[in-house]
């Protein structure tokens, strides 16, 4: 009996392991500006969209629970919101361990200001990838693969194409509903636009950027500081050919966004060389926060 239990108890110990999802994504939803907001209806919606996140399968990889890619959704609605029209900002960030390390270095952060959909409390947060069934979760699943695909650029080189690939399929069902940010022709900073920029092989040294970055600069630092920190400088220089082929592209400014002041703190304490190295490339690349980047040789 007890044999017995103990092989029940494995077995379910490990369906729990290798079934567990790929997010562990954190949501808030902030109602404050929606006059007579309905508190109760927004919790409820708070609920329904982490649930959506975290427990829906996206991908065919197998993730144990501590592998789940950390991310945060932060949506916030807006005085036009009212009925089951919901208008706002979604804001999806990101963040990935550094090897040996208790830190979490990040991936994203994008502010999505066209968020709008129509939502009935309680209806099921539906969603097939070949089809459009609602705007939000269109978005949602649109970030969801976003997200994953940068995790995996992140650990292999272009290793997130397939989910890329998905995020497209959905920029491609929405095209005919009517919502803004899926279009080409809106403004150049829209979910349409962050996709072609990061499948365009005209700017395929940010993905590169990502890969040798984390992969072959963060994570070699536990064993070996000034090398991980010389392949650091080094995909930074790929991050400034992108910026030549096309200054201010969206992609550039979400990874400065995300990583602004991970940049300084890693080379405050570096060469000299490399500090003036790391300087020339920020003030290129970001000249708007020329002043923050100054830390990096005051270190206040």
């Amino acid at each position: 009996m007890i044999k017995w239990f103990s092989l029940l108890f494995f077995t379910l110990f490990l369906w729990v392991d290798i079934s567990a999802q790929e997010l562990n994504c954190q949501v808030s939803v902030n109602s404050q500006q929606v006059d007579g907001a309905d508190k109760r209806r927004f919790e409820t919606m708070q609920t329904a969209i982490y649930e959506f996140m975290n427990t829906r399968q996206w991908t065919n990889r197998k993730f144990k629970p501590e592998e789940r890619i950390e991310c945060s959704v932060f949506i916030s609605f807006d005085k036009s919101t009212s009925g089951d029209l919901y208008k706002g900002t979604i804001q999806i960030q990101s963040r990935r361990p550094i090897f040996n390390s208790s830190y979490n270095s990040p991936l994203l952060n994008l502010k999505d200001d066209k968020f709008s959909f129509e939502w009935v409390e309680y209806d099921p947060l539906n969603f097939d990838v070949n089809t459009f069934s609602s705007n939000l979760t269109s978005v949602l699943a649109y970030y969801a693969y976003v997200i994953i695909g940068m995790d995996f650029d992140s650990y292999s080189l272009l290793g997130g194409s397939e989910y890329f690939n998905n995020a497209q399929t959905v920029v491609n069902n929405a095209q005919n509903s009517g919502y803004s940010g899926w279009k080409s022709f809106e403004k150049d900073d829209n979910r349409y636009w962050f996709l072609e920029n990061i499948l365009n092989s005209r700017y395929e040294d940010f993905r590169t950027f990502n890969y040798r970055y984390h992969r072959l600069g963060f994570d070699l630092m536990f064993d070996n500081l000034a090398k991980g920190r010389t392949e650091v400088l080094n995909s930074l220089k790929l991050l400034q050919n992108v910026h030549r082929v096309k200054p201010n592209l969206q992609i550039t400014k979400s990874i400065l966004d995300a990583k602004r002041d991970e940049f300084i703190g890693l080379f405050t304490d570096a060469q000299a060389n490399e500090k003036s190295q790391a300087l020339a490339i920020f003030m290129n690349i970001d000249p708007g926060n020329a002043s923050k980047y100054q830390k990096i040789n005051t270190g206040k």
